[in-house]
């Protein structure tokens, strides 16, 4: 069967009128005839059908048909050619070139749409803030011998003593050395970094919020503690990311923004006709990390570079460019800051009309964040607002928009997407922190600055994946070059990548 079979089949149901579930697609390329089976489908369909459900499909397969003895009678043979390869005649192919459905295995944790109690009352912030710190010390007890603040203030001066606690406070002191005031449960406790440390050097990653772990000795006083070592989270550096069993490709894009004057439609037209070739043929995912549409009223005057004006129209037209990707592909969407949803963090998934709207090929939208495990690899999906707050603390050689992957890095040694509240990055309280990273992920997908990079950290990949937008003059004011039409394969069994570019 012909690499193009199943997404010809989608789009000669779409041009009839019709969608179909994904397991149907794959029923129709599956036949002996697909051409016939295509037309004995849509003739015996309901009236009222828009979508052929796999049940319908698999009846008109099983049952009898006069192009069962006589193929010519509808010239099924050379129908399905013009399905499969958009010629009349046949087409030869070596070997079998289609993707096998059956193999592709996706799973989703950590989504928490339809699951929002946050009612933005004090208590429901302390909560949050409960949870995560109870989550992300509990990664750090186990290499110091912590004990509470309150125990610590009531020890003897100069004995040696373990804290880990959240970042209340961080400042320097008169002779360049660094006082970062530390919180847990029972109060706060001020821990000094002296300059000439050789840790030293890790002060300027430090983000308020964030939790981590000291060792020192206290003053004569006991008022202080003279740090001797400080401890991230952090991916253990002996973490073995899992890799698929078989040989399949991942596509990860982000940053579409149809609706954008600047979106790149002939890009878009050359990657999803890519997606239809041999060489693509073992591409089975497209994860995308966001930000769709390009929106309305996101940033000042972008009504006037907008080309549709209109939400749903927005949408829509995604609808539409998304039917050109193969309709085998397993398709995974999550929301962005220019989508309509929410702009706190976690961002659920669409609503029921707008995913009404993008049901195309069956795709799976979940929360912003969500963890995505396609054929045993794990994928933390995360579009990425607190980059930009990543990269306005920190010094460009760590963190900056020419290597996001850097700045990602960070948020990996921090086991939190979004570790800083208050800032760039809005979040919702809610009765679980759905931001902390509790496993260590293979790979760490983000979008939303618009730049291409990325980069292993302790054997974890971490991608961002550019956008499908050419440069804004909203963002030739900020000074931000995009990396546009770019689409990273990732080989899932061996977590290598290769990155195409279709500008």
């Amino acid at each position: 069967m012909p690499l193009e079979t199943p997404a010809r089949i989608v789009q000669e149901l779409t041009s009839r009128g019709y969608n179909a579930d994904l397991e149907a697609v794959t029923l129709l390329a599956s036949a002996p005839d697909p051409g016939a089976a295509v037309e004995r489908a849509v003739e015996s369909a309901p009236e009222d059908a828009l979508k052929l459900s796999v049940g319908h499909v698999r009846s008109v397969l099983d049952a009898p048909s006069s192009t069962d003895t006589n193929p010519s009678a509808s010239g099924g043979a050379s129908s399905i050619e013009s399905i499969a390869n958009g010629t009349d005649s046949p087409v030869e192919t070596k070997g079998s070139m289609s993707r096998t459905l059956t193999e592709q295995s996706v799973d989703i944790v950590n989504d928490m749409t339809g699951a929002s109690t946050g009612t933005g009352e004090y208590d429901d912030f302390v909560t949050v803030f409960r949870d995560r710190f109870q989550r992300l010390s509990g990664k750090l007890r186990g290499r110091v011998n912590a004990r509470p603040t309150n125990a610590v203030a009531s020890m003897p001066g100069g004995s040696d003593a373990a804290i880990v606690g959240m970042i209340s406070d961080i400042r320097s002191t008169a002779s360049g050395h660094w006082l970062v005031e530390l919180e847990d449960t029972n109060g706060t406790f001020p821990c000094l970094i002296m300059k000439d440390k050789e840790f030293a050097g890790v002060v300027d990653e430090l983000l308020l919020d964030e939790t981590i772990a000291v060792e020192g000795t206290l003053s004569g006083d006991a008022g202080i503690l003279f740090v001797d070592s400080l401890h991230f989270p952090d991916v253990p550096r002996t973490y073995r990311p899992s890799t698929a069993d078989r040989h399949v490709q991942a596509a990860l894009i982000s940053d579409v923004h149809v609706g954008s004057q600047e979106f790149m439609a002939d890009a878009w037209h050359r990657f999803t006709s890519w997606l239809h070739t041999e060489e693509a043929e073992h591409v089975e995912y497209l994860l995308i990390c966001g930000d769709m549409v390009e929106g309305v009223g996101i940033y000042p005057n972008q009504d006037e570079e907008l080309d549709i004006i209109d939400i749903f129209e927005q949408y829509e037209q995604f609808s539409e460019y998304l039917k050109e990707v193969p309709g085998d592909l397993e398709i995974i969407m999550i929301p962005g800051n220019h989508d309509a949803v929410r702009l706190a963090e976690p961002q659920p998934g669409f609503d029921d009309e707008l995913r009404s709207i993008m049901d195309v090929h069956d795709a799976r939208i979940t929360s912003n964040p969500s963890t995505v495990t396609v054929d045993g690899v794990s994928v933390l999906m995360y579009h990425g607002v607190s980059l930009d707050e990543v990269i306005a603390e920190m010094p460009a050689e760590k963190a900056s928009y020419e290597e996001p992957h850097k700045a990602m890095y960070q948020l990996l040694k921090k086991r939190h997407v979004a570790p800083q509240y208050g800032g760039h990055t809005r979040v919702a309280p809610e009765d679980k922190d759905y931001l902390v990273m509790d496993e260590v992920p293979d790979i760490f997908h983000t979008g939303h600055v618009h730049k291409l990079g990325f980069g292993k950290y302790h054997n974890v990949l971490a991608m961002n994946s550019g956008c499908w937008q050419s440069q804004t003059d909203f963002q030739k004011s900020v000074n931000i070059n995009p990396d546009s039409g770019y689409a990273p394969i990732v080989d899932l069994d061996t977590l290598d990548v290769t990155v195409r570019k279709f500008a």
